[in-house]
């Protein structure tokens, strides 16, 4: 890191917070402070929505999937545009024509209070937890990368949310994502472009897409029923759907974004805008991280790209195989780099045969370096992260960027980290507001809950903070947020098409199936983890949606109750 890096980097972060704290200081009423004031446009939505969900997790764990696995982790998003036409078809009209502040005072409005208390609950958990990674997603890797202090880190990430969310509520989120979104957008585009002008001279774009595919990085459509793949078309489409419905339909963080339209219209638009994007834009991220696979073809590599996790071992008993382990890399790599420009020039079934091959051989080696590096870290008794997928994209850009470019790609990773954030515990606090504390202590004044809103906030990002300072990184950081939300979502998601579609199941079975559902997925989720069921986690939002209906249906056919169906 430069003088100039340090400047960039300051400076985007600074600017974005001063202009969103200044923009929009002073919200008078609960109105403006938890919606807006219900003045944004389609195109503010539309990048606001788009901000909440790409956090920093996206562009440190994107590229780092792409480099390991390749293309087909797009097959993820291929249930969101169907889900954005659900969702302005059934949900946006719904929450508009009943002027709600949050996604669960309507299920008060269809079954009863409990059961709104029971969802807003859930979601506060998941979604707490959801924003302690969002801030210790890139503390934890620019911590290991640059050697600061990851405490400081978690601390002045969450700080500097904390700043503009509290000074300005909803509409300083949304100002805010919408300029943290050109910075990410400019930042990935120069470094796509920066990455194809380091490749060799004689490696064309399309030269390059065809290295990835002869390596197995372009294989993006998996039509198999196969569990043991956890990303195929048939996860995407019906996982995917039922996970993005609960997210986008359900979830306080993307709710509050576009409830705060100025229209149904201006709502519609924006969530269609975010629909027609978003699997563009990560399959672009996705192509990121092949492209830096493909850089690395013609450039050295390390065994693994945690310089933490590298120091451990070569500080360890194991740092001699481990060397070994580098010795036995650097002579593949010049292997490896023969067949590619053999392929290149020929193209042939054997240059194709040779580059399969060594890149089996190259994965072994990787997998041994990382099995070292496990029993390096147990034999000093400390957490060492070995999959290092996470700090593929940051090693390039530390290493390969000229300088002022490496600050504003540091830039783009707190930037996605600060949005999301911000949202998260805008959404968390205003349900804390609106779902909690109003129903404990009754009407108060304007004021008076501006204020709280504003207290809630804090403390939310305080318990944020905490949250990211005990974290511990899993397999592949975007996958954990994703488990996390899988795990709640298909249970609300559930709830909700129960109140909006099945008018004859009343308040006492839903929330009975409710709770039986949690437990239910909660288990299934635990056996997948010890191995004693095979079910990948996508699934998990279509079996907790299913199974709560199922339920709720059933105890409601064989339970006399006295409920009132409430008007929706």
């Amino acid at each position: 890191m430069q003088t100039l890096d340090w400047i960039v980097l300051a400076g985007t972060l600074l600017a974005i917070v001063i202009y969103g704290t200044l923009k929009t200081r002073g919200s008078k009423n609960v109105e403006d402070y938890l919606k807006g004031g219900n003045t944004s446009k389609w195109w503010t939505i539309g990048l606001s929505v788009m901000a909440t969900q790409a956090s920093a997790i996206t562009f440190l764990s994107t590229p780092g999937q792409a480099f390991n696995d390749g293309m087909g982790f797009v097959q993820f998003y291929f249930g969101l545009p169907i889900a954005m036409v659900v969702i302005c078809m059934v949900f946006i009209p719904l929450y508009h024509r009943l002027k709600v502040y949050t996604a669960y005072e309507f299920l008060e409005n269809r079954f009863d209070r409990k059961t709104r208390t029971l969802t807003a609950i859930l979601f506060l958990i998941q979604r707490g937890l959801a924003a302690g990674i969002t801030i210790f997603a890139p503390a934890i890797i620019l911590s290991a990368v640059l050697g600061w202090n990851l405490l400081f880190l978690n601390i002045i990430i969450g700080f500097l949310v904390i700043i503009y969310t509290v000074s300005g509520g909803t509409k300083a989120v949304n100002v805010t994502q919408k300029h943290q979104m050109i910075v990410i957008f400019t930042g990935m585009i120069i470094a796509f472009i920066l990455i194809l002008n380091k490749l060799p001279d004689n490696i064309t774009f399309s030269s390059a897409l065809d290295i990835a595919g002869a390596s197995g990085k372009m294989e993006i459509l998996d039509f198999s029923f196969d569990l043991n793949n956890r990303y195929t078309i048939w996860s995407g489409l019906i996982g995917g759907t039922f996970l993005m419905l609960a997210y986008f339909g359900t979830d306080q963080s993307q709710v509050q974004r576009y409830l705060s339209g100025k229209s149904v219209r201006e709502m519609q638009l924006g969530l269609v805008f975010n629909g027609l994007l978003k699997v563009p834009m990560q399959f672009f991220i996705l192509l990121v991280g092949v492209m830096v696979f493909v850089f690395y073809q013609f450039n050295q590599a390390p065994v693994n790209f945690n310089p933490t996790a590298t120091d451990v071992v070569l500080n360890s008993e194991y740092s001699e195989a481990y060397k070994a382990i580098q010795k036995e890399q650097n002579a593949l790599f010049i292997q490896k780099k023969e067949a590619i420009e053999t392929f290149v020039q020929e193209k042939n079934s054997t240059s194709i045969t040779a580059i399969e091959a060594n890149e089996i051989k190259y994965r072994e080696l990787r997998e041994k370096g990382q099995e070292l590096i496990e029993k390096a870290g147990e034999a000093k008794s400390i957490k060492v992260e070995s999959n290092d997928k996470d700090y593929v994209f940051i090693h390039f850009i530390l290493n390969n960027l000229p300088k002022g470019l490496i600050g504003l790609l540091l830039a783009v990773i707190l930037s996605a980290a600060m949005s999301s954030t911000a949202s998260e515990l805008n959404a968390l606090a205003s349900t804390t507001t609106i779902d909690l504390y109003k129903q404990q202590v009754g009407e108060k004044t304007e004021a008076e809950m501006v204020k709280a809103s504003k207290w809630f906030t804090l403390i939310w990002g305080i318990m944020a903070i905490g949250v990211a300072c005990v974290a511990n990184l899993a397999e592949n950081l975007i996958q954990l947020v994703n488990i996390i939300g899988s795990i709640f979502y298909g249970n609300v998601l559930g709830i909700f098409l129960l109140a909006f579609f099945f008018k004859f199941v009343k308040a006492n079975a839903v929330f009975v199936a409710a709770f039986i559902t949690q437990a239910i997925v909660i288990t299934l989720f635990l056996l997948n983890e010890f191995e004693v069921i095979n079910l990948p986690f996508l699934w998990l939002n279509f079996l907790g949606c299913v199974i709560v209906i199922a339920i709720a249906s059933v105890l409601q056919s064989i339970t006399p109750t006295n409920d009132t169906l409430h008007s929706s």
